[in-house]
């Protein structure tokens, strides 16, 4: 049985799965970040990398917002963190 793929769904989509991927790293980053602010940078230092961490924040939102991929971008998300539920059950409790 063939699949039909719609050309314009399959650009939203593989792009809405690109945007989600950099997110997720970027929450990431922002993770890394604050431990690293605890670990005992300068004020100057934190105020540089808090400053990134926005710029790349609201990057993400403006090209979500440019391309239309908000709805996207949050559908991916939920079946992404899905998966990774499931993972990480499977990890916890590998008899059921």
């Amino acid at each position: 049985m063939p699949i039909k793929i719609e050309e314009d769904k399959l650009k939203e989509g593989l792009l809405g799965l690109v945007v989600a991927l950099v997110e997720i790293i970027a929450e990431v980053l922002k993770l890394q970040a604050i431990r690293r602010m605890n670990d005992g940078l300068s004020p100057e230092s934190i105020e540089r990398l808090g400053q990134n961490i926005f710029e790349i924040f609201q990057t993400i939102e403006q090209i979500k917002k440019e391309q239309g991929l908000e709805e996207s971008v949050n559908i991916i998300r939920e079946n992404l963190d899905g998966v990774i539920d499931e993972f990480l059950d499977t990890l916890v409790n590998p008899e059921e």
